[in-house]
């Protein structure tokens, strides 16, 4: 039987995507210390402030000036899916919405007809170091729902299932379940919390999956088929080795599968990582400038020429870059004025 890995791709900072996926970066910052005002206690000299993408000492500061991260800015047409492995996100938006997320949690913002949101990445620890690993996905939102009002939601990490299966070794390959319902191989059904309401995801017959995949040194694990006519991609991002079908694959790799097919991975001698992002695609025309995802090019000149008029909302924080303090709480603040905190 010929291979189920359709394609291989080399994986940089943002990797490739398939319909109904647009984007997906991953982002690994080694930041130091912090300096007591969310920023890095380290000189920032060398570095392109306000464009800050070359990695020097192993992190960033991406569009921030003094707190790494990206200052308000504006989207319209899709979704963001944000899971932060490691480290802290400071959200802000339009809507007057407001929260601090991390260790393991997933934001999920549907932008709709248009928003503006600040993401900063807060060094919160000023007697260690502040790691980040984060992935933020962009979803694509069907024409029918790509003016729907805007929205967000927490997935917070204690809410999202976490499936282990042992193989017949003993080694666990574990699955967390961002999005798309997993059955482990006894038949227990692993369900997500729901995602926004207009989101693609939201509809299961779309097969829309973003799991999460750890597997212990020399596992074996088999991915369970889904529908054909999916695109399904694997990222591997760290380890050493695996095999998917008794071929060999490298760290920093895509691997396109056919969608219709059990994969069996067989991990190397070191702990291997892998996301999946899995979907039907919407197959609708894609016209993007920026943070604007549209049908036409009649709909992205519109969709400028409102945020010039309206600013989607405006901006009702104080600073561009706006944090929420040197407490290390976890919560979210909602357009009503709703607080939500992760369990303790």
């Amino acid at each position: 039987m010929s291979s189920p890995i359709m394609q291989r791709l080399k994986l940089e900072m943002f990797w490739p995507t398939f319909d109904p996926f647009l984007f997906c970066a991953f982002h690994d910052d080694r930041f130091p210390k912090g300096n007591g005002q969310l920023g890095p206690d380290a000189s920032l000299a060398g570095r392109n402030i306000g464009q800050d993408f070359a990695g020097i000492n192993n992190w960033r500061m991406y569009h921030g000036s003094k707190i790494p991260g990206f200052p308000a800015h504006p989207h319209r047409g899709f979704e963001t899916v944000t899971i932060v492995n490691e480290g802290f996100v400071d959200h802000a938006d339009s809507m007057g919405a407001a929260g601090r997320y991390g260790e393991g949690d997933t934001q999920w913002m549907t932008a709709g007809k248009g928003v503006q949101h600040s993401e900063m990445f807060p060094l919160v620890y000023d007697d260690q170091d502040n790691p980040l690993e984060l992935f933020q996905i962009w979803l694509n939102l069907p024409a029918k729902d790509k003016m729907v009002e805007p929205h967000f939601a927490m997935l917070w990490n204690d809410d999202t299932p976490i499936a282990k299966v042992a193989d017949a070794q003993g080694r666990t390959t574990q699955i967390k379940v961002v999005a798309g319902e997993y059955t482990t191989p006894n038949q227990e059904h692993i369900t997500p919390v729901a995602p926004p309401p207009n989101s693609w995801a939201a509809d299961a017959r779309n097969e829309v999956a973003i799991w999460i995949i750890d597997l212990e040194p020399n596992a074996q694990w088999t991915m369970p088929a889904a529908s054909a006519g999916l695109n399904r991609t694997v990222y591997f991002f760290e380890g050493d080795s695996a095999a998917l079908e008794g071929e060999t694959v490298q760290p920093k790799e895509a691997l396109v599968l056919a969608s219709d097919r059990e994969v069996a991975f067989v991990n190397g001698e070191q702990k291997s990582r892998f996301l999946l992002l899995q979907g039907k695609p919407i197959d609708e025309p894609v016209q993007q400038h920026g943070p604007f995802v549209m049908n036409t090019r009649q709909e992205l000149q519109q969709a400028f020429a409102d945020f010039q008029r309206t600013q989607f909302g405006g901006w009702p924080w104080s600073d561009n870059d706006q944090t929420h303090g040197l407490e290390k709480k976890r919560f979210a603040k909602h357009a009503d004025g709703t607080l939500e905190q992760p369990k303790p």
